[in-house]
């Protein structure tokens, strides 16, 4: 039976830590989070907020200290490998740095994925790789490889892998890292499209901010592995809370503090000193 759920996704007291004893970090705290069908929802937060933990969790490349993480139905905690295998056949993912085997055409990169998890003849493949990359405007790079492209190509290439297998979700990690300005806006109006068009669910890690503002049903941002804030691009912008205001508006002086450092800076020194 077809799931009808508003949220495909949902994070239900999902706690995880590092370290242990006075190492302790704990990066997600009591998380709860829910991503709807269809929706394009992106995640927030400066460096060591926890974000790109929560993404780690969503594809199963982390199991949390405990809670459970519901995707399309399925509580995928604990799950084995071959468990795991078989939802992960329900997403793509966007690598920061694209990903892609420099070794292999563009074709044969798209066209990996189905190789892999599917039975489908060969003649069939490269029609199903030639619609992904007229997708993401690329049609007639399947020739190329990987050292021919530019980044905002890369990321292309990357993305018409991860749908190859016609998924339900794409997590996208940092999609705008290193492109320029046009580029940030294509693959932005190319997530749009596979929302719109598609009915994919997007789960988008990132540190644009505008990119964010322009794409996104829902932003959530994370201060130290809690929720500081879930609304729409709108709502941010008029958000009270000064640790979401001094990002919003990149300031460097706030709540959100420039060092990371959990001990007093003296007391550092003299534990450090041999005299």
């Amino acid at each position: 039976m077809e799931k009808t759920d508003a949220a495909i996704i949902k994070l239900e007291n999902v706690t995880k830590s590092f370290g242990e004893g006075e190492k302790k970090i704990v990066v997600l705290d009591d998380f709860n989070a829910e991503m709807e069908r269809g929706k394009i929802t992106c995640i927030i937060g400066g460096s060591g907020s926890g974000k790109s933990t929560v993404l780690r969790h969503l594809i199963g490349a982390y199991q949390p200290d405990s809670g459970k993480i519901w995707i399309d139905g399925e509580n995928i905690v604990g799950m084995n490998v071959k468990e795991m295998n078989a939802v992960r056949k329900k997403f793509g993912i966007l690598f920061q740095t694209g990903a892609l085997f420099n070794s292999m055409t563009v074709e044969e990169n798209v066209a990996l994925p189905l190789k892999e998890h599917t039975k489908v003849p060969i003649e069939t493949i490269r029609i199903m790789v030639a619609i992904k990359l007229e997708m993401v405007g690329l049609r007639g790079s399947g020739h190329l490889k990987p050292a021919q492209l530019s980044g905002g190509m890369l990321k292309r290439i990357a993305l018409a892998r991860a749908i190859a297998l016609d998924p339900k979700i794409v997590f996208y990690d940092e999609p705008s890292a290193g492109l320029d300005p046009i580029s940030i806006g294509v693959i932005d109006k190319l997530m749009k499209d596979l929302s719109s068009k598609m009915g994919i669910t997007s789960v988008v890690v990132t540190h644009e901010l505008p990119s964010a503002l322009r794409i996104a049903d829902k932003i959530i941002m994370l201060f130290k592995g809690k929720i500081i804030f879930s609304g729409t691009p709108e709502e941010i912008k008029t958000s009270d809370d000064e640790r979401v205001r001094q990002f919003v508006n990149g300031l460097p002086d706030g709540p959100i503090p420039f060092s990371k450092t959990q001990k007093d800076y003296g007391e550092e020194l003299k534990e450090m000193s041999y005299y």
